[in-house]
């Protein structure tokens, strides 16, 4: 349910109460001719795909001027919510698939996001540095840390290290034993809903 997002971050604005509440009818008109989310997952969208994705925020919330990057965003997922809920920061969504990101650009268009680019290529093909890389279970994180690395800008301004902040569930540690610096915060930290008995935000300093 939308309550529990306003619950979870109290301090949204009105603008950011409004566009949150403009996510689920969009989708719905969007996932009738693009399928992006599973109608089984449409019933819990809020809790599965919204709330879900503003797990990252509560490990690291992001700093005015920072840059994100979204590898993977399916339909728009983390990048579209945490940019509502940090408008002073600048995310960029990519995807493989084409027909994904005509979704992401148009519910960042019906939204006003300012804040938000989506382009239709791979993580290996995008430009640039960025402060942190955000993903929801693209990959295993042997694979995903390839993709992205020489990406991570140098300059830290944030509590965490600039790297990877990944969201994934069930058990982590075979897939995680190459990976001796990262971090695991289980999202029942936070969220009490059922959904989230085996979801972790995974942060990696790179």
């Amino acid at each position: 349910m939308i309550t529990s997002i306003f619950n979870q971050f109290p301090n949204l604005s009105s603008l950011q109460k409004e566009q949150f509440e403009a996510l689920l009818p969009l989708y719905n008109d969007w996932n009738q001719r693009i399928n992006v989310i599973s109608r089984t997952d449409m019933a819990h969208f809020y809790t599965r795909h919204v709330l879900h994705s503003l797990g990252i925020a509560k490990v690291q919330p992001f700093a005015i001027g920072s840059k994100i990057l979204d590898v993977g965003t399916g339909g728009g997922f983390p990048g579209i919510p945490l940019a509502i809920l940090f408008p002073e920061v600048q995310f960029t969504l990519v995807d493989s698939i084409g027909k994904k990101i005509k979704v992401v650009k148009a519910v960042a268009s019906a939204l006003d996001l300012q804040n938000v680019e989506a382009f239709h290529k791979r993580a290996e093909a995008v430009q640039g540095t960025y402060d942190f890389v955000v993903s929801r279970a693209v990959t295993r994180m042997d694979r995903f840390v390839p993709w992205v690395q020489g990406k991570i800008s140098t300059v830290n301004r944030h509590e965490h290290t600039n790297g990877i902040l990944y969201l994934k569930g069930g058990d982590l540690k075979a897939e995680l034993a190459p990976f001796p610096k990262s971090e695991t915060t289980p999202l029942t930290q936070f969220f009490y809903e059922d959904f989230f008995e085996t979801k972790k935000v995974v942060f990696l300093p790179l």
